[in-house]
């Protein structure tokens, strides 16, 4: 069995407006890949459509060789799991359950020894007894990683697919930092494959190993951070001046507006 998610040729409208335009592309375990593009671009929709959330007017999205659509339910849930930008919580859940939540899709199979390691993991072990509701946005968001690594947890470590929106928009840098640098080290053992929506091209540079830019739903650039955070693709994609340096310690692009 092919060990991969495939999308091929995807094509999605939305308002009268294509918003995926014959995207195609595989992701497998042991990556890191950014989604990056300007406002409108479509990561946020190719995201759902990769993970199951939205089905794709043309083309199709297959996980190990089988179409998203044709999964059960549960067993998709033990696959792939999906951190959105914001999850609304109607009641005052303690942050342990939130966590716990991610669970769901195994029964009661070790709940709580899961749950304590992974609330450890990301360090919302502080959190620990608080409710969810009256945390900051982003510590919702550390809560909401957890939830999602509890989610593909299999003996170990998390294993499968982890797609996340945005998931540092709400930190501070040091979070940001540890957040990043957490789902580099997971994706390096090898069984997990995460696939994130960035905002901030330089963190998309210093952490992913493969970057994908879309532009009004269609793949325009992928390939290695040196292939893709170029001057000239960035400022013709993104219609913005910048300049494209070298990291000082790191040996990859970093980006700088021009003033």
């Amino acid at each position: 069995m092919d060990n991969a998610l495939t999308a091929n040729a995807l094509r999605l409208t939305a308002g009268g407006r294509r918003v995926i335009d014959g995207v195609s592309l595989t992701l497998r375990p042991g990556e890191m890949v950014a989604l990056i593009g300007p406002n409108g671009a479509g990561k946020s929709t190719l995201l759902r459509l990769l993970s199951g959330f939205l089905s794709p007017e043309q083309g199709s999205c297959e996980l190990n060789g089988q179409p998203l659509g044709q999964w059960p339910a549960g067993a998709l849930s033990r696959q792939r799991a999906v951190m959105l930008q914001q999850t609304q919580l109607r009641f005052h859940w303690p942050v342990e359950e939130v966590v716990a939540m991610g669970r769901a899709p195994w029964g009661k199979s070790a709940e709580r020894e899961i749950t304590r390691s992974v609330m450890a993991l990301t360090g919302c072990d502080a959190l620990s007894g608080r409710s969810y509701a009256a945390l900051s946005g982003g510590e919702q968001q550390r809560v909401q990683l957890a939830r999602s690594l509890a989610q593909l947890w299999v003996d170990e470590g998390p294993q499968g697919w982890l797609f996340l929106d945005e998931p540092t928009s709400a930190l501070d840098l040091y979070h940001q930092q540890q957040l990043l640098r957490l789902l580099k080290t997971l994706t390096q053992r090898g069984n997990l494959h995460v696939c994130v929506v960035l905002h901030d091209l330089n963190l998309a540079a210093l952490w992913a190993d493969r970057i994908l830019l879309l532009h009004q739903g269609r793949l325009v650039a992928q390939g290695a951070p040196q292939e893709v955070i170029q001057t000239e693709i960035i400022t013709k994609w993104y219609n913005a001046e910048v300049l494209v340096d070298n990291h000082p310690t790191a040996g990859v692009p970093h980006l700088f507006l021009v003033g």
